[in-house]
């Protein structure tokens, strides 16, 4: 069965390797037979969330006027949400977090997602995996509150040159993981 995937990446630089990744994850997905819908983050302005709980109220999943408003519907549209970030200060960078935190706008707004699954890409200069953990906790965390079911999670450590991924197995493995998305 053909499923709706939003991926979403934030990391500013074009064509760097969590674009890289991106782009292997989607080249498997759209194999399988799925349709991939991709938001660049960092490319948008989306402010965080300021808990005013007013979501819904004027039309628009936010009340502030941003390009949360423009990516609501395509969260809605998703049955799999996929997380390509690199890593900033051992999380999410600014621009991938707001997005996330906007999620809250669903929960308050009384609109469930049909989202089931998620998928998180990681890249990042440092070499030591260990210094992914915070972040691949906060997308686990992110997962089990929503109750979305976790189909893999993908670190690439030791990226620091724009095309440094290519040296690597992770391309590899982000068009497996999207080729395994059933």
């Amino acid at each position: 069965m053909s499923k709706n995937i939003l991926l979403l990446t934030g990391s500013p630089r074009k064509g760097g390797n969590t674009d890289k990744l991106a782009d292997a994850f989607t080249t498997g997905a759209e194999r399988a037979g799925h349709t991939v819908v991709r938001y660049r983050t960092a490319d948008k302005n989306i402010k965080g969330c300021v808990d005013c709980k007013t979501c819904f109220s004027k039309g628009t999943a936010c009340s502030f006027a941003d390009d949360f408003n423009e990516l609501a519907p395509l969260y809605q549209q998703a049955d799999v949400v996929v997380f390509a970030t690199p890593l900033y200060w051992f999380s999410f960078p600014v621009q991938l977090k707001a997005a996330i935190d906007k999620l809250y706008a669903f929960l308050i707004g009384d609109r469930p997602l049909k989202i089931k699954e998620c998928l998180l890409l990681a890249s990042g200069g440092d070499k030591e995996e260990r210094k992914f953990e915070g972040l691949v906790k906060s997308y686990q965390l992110i997962a089990e509150f929503l109750g979305w079911q976790d189909r893999g999670v993908l670190v690439v450590p030791g990226l620091h040159d724009k095309d440094d991924v290519v040296k690597t197995e992770g391309l590899r493995q982000a068009e497996a993981l999207g080729q395994a998305i059933a």
